[in-house]
């Protein structure tokens, strides 16, 4: 099975510009696109999508929970059904600008610390699991978490993921701060290398992990996001082609 790349993306807001999409959309070869409760806008999802479309790259709903200032990584306390409704809501508007330009959905992605919370809280991955049956897509996710088990157990298509420019804890949880730091982008090629090969990383303390990976994640909002995307793509297709 080849190995996917992906980024968030679309994040921007208004006048305000999160992430060179621009600049990463060559590198990956699938867009989680932000739906509006973290990130984004209406002329942002649409554009976003045109650029998908233009480099040939598949693209996702990056759905959230609804915080747009807290950037959706702050958990909230919401009930399986409201989530669930908030999530059909934010995948049903981008699915708008998809129809609109003739692009399939392709899969969807929690976003932020919604993310976190479907990884660990039975009735938060039931809600993921609820929309994603309606859309009939798979959901990235972390291996070894509700996320597969859920997920699996539903019969929804699931991809593990891993992320190339985030720490991980010593349980293998990832370390999500309110703002990314610029990384190392032979750390995080050689990381993602290591992962796909060796399906073992290493935590921030140094303990061995055990992890999948059918998709790379790279955050647009890292600042360095463009030459780790570049380091990894190139990591990652010359270990393929070995």
């Amino acid at each position: 099975m080849p190995v996917e790349l992906n980024c968030d993306m679309g994040e921007s807001f208004g006048l305000y510009k999160m992430g060179d999409d621009e600049g990463i959309m060559p590198y990956i070869s699938q867009a989680n696109v932000a739906c509006g409760f973290h990130g984004s806008d209406p002329n942002h999802m649409r554009r976003t999508v045109e650029l998908a479309q233009k480099h040939g790259v598949k693209v996702g709903a990056h759905f959230s929970l609804p915080d747009l200032p807290g950037f959706g990584r702050r958990e909230m306390k919401i009930d399986r059904e409201e989530m669930a409704n908030i999530i059909i809501y934010q995948i049903g508007a981008l699915k708008g600008f998809l129809d609109a330009a003739g692009v399939p959905l392709a899969h969807l992605k929690p976003h932020g610390a919604l993310y976190g919370m479907a990884a660990r809280i039975d009735h938060i991955a039931h809600a993921v699991a609820d929309a994603a049956e309606v859309y009939k897509v798979p959901v990235l996710g972390l291996a070894g978490t509700l996320h597969e088990k859920i997920y699996g157990e539903r019969g929804v298509g699931f991809q593990a993921e891993f992320f190339a420019d985030l720490e991980y804890d010593d349980n293998g949880g990832l370390i999500i701060t309110r703002e990314h730091d610029a990384v190392d982008p032979a750390f995080a090629a050689s990381r993602a290398v290591e992962a796909v090969r060796d399906g073992k990383i290493a935590s921030i303390n140094g303990k061995p992990l055990q992890v999948r990976a059918e998709t790379i994640c790279i955050h647009s909002d890292t600042p360095n996001a463009v030459d780790i995307a570049r380091a990894v793509q190139k990591a990652v297709g010359e270990f393929e082609v070995a």
